[in-house]
């Protein structure tokens, strides 16, 4: 079994999984929108450019996204997404380039269970927490 997260934008899913591309060195590999997809005559002419489905793998996991209509969006809350290194250096560059645009929640710093642990939301509102517990 796998869980995967799906990500629900609110027309900004291009964006942020471009963002993520680059901030977690992932890559896209499935991006669609609704003008592409058999759904195009269902959709507004205003949303086909909107992401009806998005993939992004960051080394052998797989993180889903999509838009979907301003009636049905809700504001992500009540999770965080934690990415983790052992490398301080890279969390470092994990929590900056995340947070660029963003909020910071907590500051990355040493805790009593890692060498880096912060918590911030992306500017497209979604939590993250990178933690480095160091090398085993």
């Amino acid at each position: 079994m796998k869980i995967h997260p799906h990500i629900v934008f609110n027309g900004s899913c291009r964006a942020a999984f471009e963002f993520y591309q680059r901030c977690l060195n992932g890559k896209i590999v499935t991006m669609i929108t609704y003008g592409d997809s058999p759904m195009a005559g269902q959709t507004a002419p205003e949303l086909r450019a909107n992401i009806l489905h998005a993939t992004l793998v960051v080394d052998d996991r797989v993180i889903f996204g999509s838009d979907v209509a301003e009636d049905h969006y809700r504001p992500p809350q009540g999770f965080h997404l934690t990415v983790g290194t052992s490398d301080p250096n890279e969390a470092e560059r994990l929590f900056r380039d995340l947070s660029e645009g963003g909020k910071v929640d907590m500051p990355l710093q040493q805790t009593f269970w890692a060498l880096r642990f912060g918590v911030l939301t992306d500017r497209f509102g979604i939590s993250w927490e990178v933690n480095c517990e160091g090398a085993k």
